[in-house]
Protein backbone atom coordinates (compact mmCIF):
# COMPACT_ATOMS: atom_id res chain seq x y z
CA UNK A 1 0.00 0.00 0.00
CA UNK A 2 1.44 3.37 -0.89
CA UNK A 3 2.38 5.29 1.96
CA UNK A 4 1.25 9.39 2.10
CA UNK A 5 2.73 12.16 2.33
CA UNK A 6 1.77 12.68 6.07
CA UNK A 7 3.42 9.00 6.87
CA UNK A 8 6.23 9.96 5.16
CA UNK A 9 6.73 13.01 7.50
CA UNK A 10 6.07 10.94 10.38
CA UNK A 11 8.67 8.54 9.46
CA UNK A 12 11.27 11.32 9.04
CA UNK A 13 10.58 12.66 12.34
CA UNK A 14 10.82 9.04 13.96
CA UNK A 15 7.38 9.72 16.11
CA UNK A 16 6.69 5.86 15.18
CA UNK A 17 9.59 5.33 17.14
CA UNK A 18 9.39 6.82 20.45
CA UNK A 19 12.32 5.24 21.74
CA UNK A 20 14.57 7.66 21.20
CA UNK A 21 12.63 10.02 22.72
CA UNK A 22 12.17 7.63 25.80
CA UNK A 23 15.97 8.01 25.82
CA UNK A 24 16.20 11.38 25.41
CA UNK A 25 13.43 12.02 28.18
CA UNK A 26 14.82 10.40 30.95
CA UNK A 27 18.06 13.00 31.82
CA UNK A 28 15.49 15.48 31.68
CA UNK A 29 12.96 13.57 33.95
CA UNK A 30 15.34 12.70 36.39
CA UNK A 31 17.19 16.55 36.58
CA UNK A 32 14.26 18.09 37.52
CA UNK A 33 13.32 15.54 40.11
CA UNK A 34 16.64 16.41 42.02
CA UNK A 35 16.19 20.05 40.81
CA UNK A 36 12.74 20.17 42.51
CA UNK A 37 14.16 17.81 45.49
CA UNK A 38 10.52 15.90 44.33
CA UNK A 39 7.73 16.56 42.33
CA UNK A 40 8.43 19.60 39.52
CA UNK A 41 6.50 22.40 38.49
CA UNK A 42 3.45 21.04 36.54
CA UNK A 43 4.33 23.92 34.04
CA UNK A 44 7.88 23.06 33.71
CA UNK A 45 7.10 19.85 33.52
CA UNK A 46 5.05 19.79 30.56
CA UNK A 47 6.90 22.10 28.70
CA UNK A 48 10.14 19.40 28.97
CA UNK A 49 7.84 16.39 28.06
CA UNK A 50 6.45 18.45 25.00
CA UNK A 51 9.78 19.78 23.87
CA UNK A 52 11.45 16.71 24.34
CA UNK A 53 9.28 14.98 21.56
CA UNK A 54 9.56 18.07 19.41
CA UNK A 55 13.37 18.62 19.36
CA UNK A 56 14.11 14.85 18.69
CA UNK A 57 12.12 15.02 16.23
CA UNK A 58 14.15 17.87 14.69
CA UNK A 59 17.24 15.84 15.74
CA UNK A 60 16.13 13.35 13.39
CA UNK A 61 15.09 15.57 10.51
CA UNK A 62 18.13 17.53 10.59
CA UNK A 63 19.70 13.57 11.02
CA UNK A 64 18.22 12.36 7.74
CA UNK A 65 19.29 16.17 6.01
CA UNK A 66 22.93 15.41 6.52
CA UNK A 67 22.94 11.59 5.74
CA UNK A 68 20.66 12.05 2.89
CA UNK A 69 23.52 10.56 0.32
CA UNK A 70 24.53 7.87 2.69
CA UNK A 71 21.15 6.33 4.11
CA UNK A 72 20.33 4.13 0.70
CA UNK A 73 24.17 1.99 1.05
CA UNK A 74 23.14 1.49 4.83
CA UNK A 75 20.55 -1.34 5.33
CA UNK A 76 19.11 0.08 8.27
CA UNK A 77 18.45 3.46 6.98
CA UNK A 78 17.70 2.78 3.51
CA UNK A 79 14.19 3.21 3.25
CA UNK A 80 14.28 6.78 4.86
CA UNK A 81 11.73 9.10 3.34
CA UNK A 82 14.56 11.45 1.71
CA UNK A 83 16.64 9.24 0.94
CA UNK A 84 14.09 6.97 -1.51
CA UNK A 85 13.06 10.77 -2.61
CA UNK A 86 9.34 10.84 -0.90
CA UNK A 87 10.80 14.34 0.81
CA UNK A 88 12.86 16.71 -0.64
CA UNK A 89 15.70 18.10 1.45
CA UNK A 90 14.54 21.80 1.44
CA UNK A 91 11.15 20.19 2.85
CA UNK A 92 13.35 18.77 5.77
CA UNK A 93 14.84 21.84 6.62
CA UNK A 94 12.33 23.81 6.62
CA UNK A 95 10.81 21.47 9.03
CA UNK A 96 13.26 21.39 10.99
CA UNK A 97 13.43 24.89 11.56
CA UNK A 98 10.08 24.76 12.17
CA UNK A 99 10.37 22.02 14.82
CA UNK A 100 13.14 24.49 16.32
CA UNK A 101 11.25 26.92 16.47
CA UNK A 102 8.37 25.48 18.66
CA UNK A 103 11.00 24.05 20.69
CA UNK A 104 12.38 27.81 21.35
CA UNK A 105 9.08 29.09 21.95
CA UNK A 106 8.50 26.84 24.53
CA UNK A 107 11.81 27.22 26.08
CA UNK A 108 10.52 31.12 26.00
CA UNK A 109 7.87 30.08 28.66
CA UNK A 110 10.47 29.56 31.27
CA UNK A 111 13.40 32.05 32.39
CA UNK A 112 16.44 33.48 30.80
CA UNK A 113 19.24 31.14 31.84
CA UNK A 114 17.22 28.71 30.51
CA UNK A 115 16.69 29.93 27.57
CA UNK A 116 20.96 30.74 26.48
CA UNK A 117 21.29 26.75 27.62
CA UNK A 118 18.66 25.96 24.95
CA UNK A 119 20.48 28.19 22.77
CA UNK A 120 23.61 26.40 22.69
CA UNK A 121 21.36 22.38 23.21
CA UNK A 122 20.09 23.43 19.12
CA UNK A 123 23.83 24.37 18.04
CA UNK A 124 24.74 20.57 19.22
CA UNK A 125 22.28 19.20 17.89
CA UNK A 126 22.47 21.11 14.99
CA UNK A 127 26.46 19.98 14.52
CA UNK A 128 26.03 16.36 15.91
CA UNK A 129 25.00 14.47 12.49
CA UNK A 130 28.00 15.57 10.23
CA UNK A 131 30.52 14.65 13.54
CA UNK A 132 30.52 11.33 12.09
CA UNK A 133 32.50 12.93 9.02
CA UNK A 134 35.60 13.75 11.20
CA UNK A 135 35.54 11.93 13.93
CA UNK A 136 34.89 7.80 15.20
CA UNK A 137 33.52 9.64 18.09
CA UNK A 138 29.88 11.26 16.85
CA UNK A 139 28.53 9.23 19.68
CA UNK A 140 30.60 11.84 22.24
CA UNK A 141 28.60 14.66 20.67
CA UNK A 142 25.17 13.15 20.82
CA UNK A 143 26.07 12.34 24.46
CA UNK A 144 26.27 16.20 25.38
CA UNK A 145 23.37 16.64 23.49
CA UNK A 146 21.27 14.24 25.41
CA UNK A 147 22.80 15.55 28.65
CA UNK A 148 22.46 18.93 27.44
CA UNK A 149 18.40 19.05 29.17
CA UNK A 150 20.08 18.75 32.92
CA UNK A 151 21.20 22.02 33.08
CA UNK A 152 18.49 23.27 31.29
CA UNK A 153 15.83 21.48 33.59
CA UNK A 154 17.92 22.91 36.57
CA UNK A 155 17.46 26.47 35.29
CA UNK A 156 13.79 26.22 34.24
CA UNK A 157 13.29 25.02 38.41
CA UNK A 158 16.21 26.56 40.37
CA UNK A 159 17.28 29.28 37.87
CA UNK A 160 20.85 27.69 38.98
CA UNK A 161 22.98 25.22 38.21
CA UNK A 162 24.77 23.46 41.07
CA UNK A 163 27.82 21.72 40.81
CA UNK A 164 26.10 18.14 41.37
CA UNK A 165 23.93 18.50 38.22
CA UNK A 166 27.54 18.21 35.89
CA UNK A 167 28.45 14.49 37.76
CA UNK A 168 24.58 13.43 36.68
CA UNK A 169 25.86 15.19 32.66
CA UNK A 170 29.57 12.90 32.97
CA UNK A 171 26.91 10.20 33.66
CA UNK A 172 25.01 10.40 30.88
CA UNK A 173 27.89 11.39 28.49
CA UNK A 174 29.62 7.55 29.35
CA UNK A 175 26.08 6.30 29.22
CA UNK A 176 25.14 7.49 25.65
CA UNK A 177 28.74 5.84 25.18
CA UNK A 178 27.23 2.75 26.07
CA UNK A 179 23.98 2.59 24.39
CA UNK A 180 24.76 4.33 21.07
CA UNK A 181 27.83 2.36 20.11
CA UNK A 182 26.11 -0.84 20.69
CA UNK A 183 23.41 1.01 18.34
CA UNK A 184 26.77 1.61 16.00
CA UNK A 185 27.40 -2.07 16.13
CA UNK A 186 24.22 -2.54 14.38
CA UNK A 187 25.71 -0.48 11.00
CA UNK A 188 29.41 -1.25 11.72
CA UNK A 189 29.88 -3.34 8.29
CA UNK A 190 28.03 -0.66 6.46
CA UNK A 191 29.83 2.29 7.89
CA UNK A 192 33.09 0.61 7.31
CA UNK A 193 31.89 0.42 3.37
CA UNK A 194 30.64 4.13 2.87
CA UNK A 195 33.39 5.64 4.59
CA UNK A 196 31.52 6.44 7.87
CA UNK A 197 33.30 6.94 11.14
CA UNK A 198 31.93 5.59 14.42
CA UNK A 199 32.94 4.35 17.75
CA UNK A 200 32.07 0.75 17.03
CA UNK A 201 34.70 1.20 14.19
CA UNK A 202 36.88 3.16 16.18
CA UNK A 203 37.10 0.30 19.32
CA UNK A 204 36.89 -2.50 16.58
CA UNK A 205 37.49 -6.13 18.12
CA UNK A 206 37.83 -4.53 21.84
CA UNK A 207 34.46 -2.94 21.58
CA UNK A 208 32.89 -4.60 24.34
CA UNK A 209 35.65 -4.28 26.64
CA UNK A 210 35.09 -0.53 26.02
CA UNK A 211 31.77 -0.32 26.85
CA UNK A 212 31.63 -2.30 29.61
CA UNK A 213 34.61 0.55 30.72
CA UNK A 214 31.93 3.15 29.71
CA UNK A 215 28.96 1.34 32.07
CA UNK A 216 31.37 1.36 34.98
CA UNK A 217 32.31 4.62 34.74
CA UNK A 218 28.15 5.36 33.90
CA UNK A 219 27.57 3.51 37.43
CA UNK A 220 30.53 5.60 39.02
CA UNK A 221 28.95 8.97 37.93
CA UNK A 222 25.45 8.14 38.89
CA UNK A 223 26.91 6.71 42.18
CA UNK A 224 28.38 10.24 42.78
CA UNK A 225 25.32 12.04 41.55
CA UNK A 226 23.63 10.46 44.66
CA UNK A 227 25.74 11.57 46.80
CA UNK A 228 26.22 14.90 45.76
CA UNK A 229 22.28 15.15 46.18
CA UNK A 230 21.84 13.33 49.54
CA UNK A 231 19.73 10.60 47.94
CA UNK A 232 19.06 6.97 50.21
CA UNK A 233 19.02 3.71 50.10
CA UNK A 234 16.10 3.54 47.48
CA UNK A 235 18.05 5.58 45.00
CA UNK A 236 21.62 3.44 45.41
CA UNK A 237 19.30 0.24 44.92
CA UNK A 238 18.36 1.69 41.66
CA UNK A 239 21.69 2.21 40.35
CA UNK A 240 22.42 -1.52 41.34
CA UNK A 241 20.03 -2.88 39.64
CA UNK A 242 21.45 -0.83 35.99
CA UNK A 243 24.66 -2.56 37.44
CA UNK A 244 22.33 -5.74 36.69
CA UNK A 245 21.22 -4.32 33.27
CA UNK A 246 24.55 -3.05 32.01
CA UNK A 247 25.81 -6.97 32.58
CA UNK A 248 22.19 -8.65 30.31
CA UNK A 249 23.34 -5.90 27.64
CA UNK A 250 26.83 -7.61 26.90
CA UNK A 251 25.71 -10.75 27.47
CA UNK A 252 23.02 -9.84 24.75
CA UNK A 253 25.68 -8.56 22.70
CA UNK A 254 28.82 -10.90 22.89
CA UNK A 255 28.31 -12.53 19.60
CA UNK A 256 28.20 -8.86 17.57
CA UNK A 257 25.81 -9.82 15.58
CA UNK A 258 22.58 -7.53 14.54
CA UNK A 259 19.89 -8.69 16.39
CA UNK A 260 21.97 -9.38 19.93
CA UNK A 261 23.79 -5.41 19.76
CA UNK A 262 19.93 -4.01 18.86
CA UNK A 263 18.22 -5.67 21.64
CA UNK A 264 21.44 -4.67 24.11
CA UNK A 265 20.70 -1.01 22.56
CA UNK A 266 16.64 -1.17 23.40
CA UNK A 267 17.05 -2.64 26.79
CA UNK A 268 18.77 1.28 28.09
CA UNK A 269 15.24 1.97 28.10
CA UNK A 270 15.15 0.04 31.53
CA UNK A 271 17.83 1.68 32.59
CA UNK A 272 16.39 5.49 32.34
CA UNK A 273 12.93 4.14 33.67
CA UNK A 274 14.77 2.01 36.76
CA UNK A 275 16.95 5.56 37.46
CA UNK A 276 13.72 7.10 37.66
CA UNK A 277 11.46 5.18 39.93
CA UNK A 278 14.66 4.84 42.07
CA UNK A 279 14.66 8.96 42.14
CA UNK A 280 11.20 9.44 42.78
CA UNK A 281 10.84 6.77 45.40
CA UNK A 282 13.42 7.89 47.35
CA UNK A 283 12.28 11.33 47.78
CA UNK A 284 8.88 9.81 48.52
CA UNK A 285 9.93 8.00 51.52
Amino acid sequence: MTESRLEHFIHLTRLHKPVGTILLLWPALWALWLAAGGMPDGDILVIFIVGGFVMRAAGCVINDYADRHLDAHVERTSYRPIAIGKIKPWEALLLFVLLSLIGFGLVLLTNRLTVLLACIGVLIIAIYPFMKRYTHLPQAVLGLAWAWSIPMAFAAQTQSLPAGLWLLVTAVVCWTMVFDTFYAMVDRDDDLKIGIKSSAILFGARDLHIIAAFQVLTVIAFVLTGISFSLGISYFLGVAVIAGLFVHQLVAARQRDRDGCFKAFMDNRRVGFTLFVAIVVDYLI
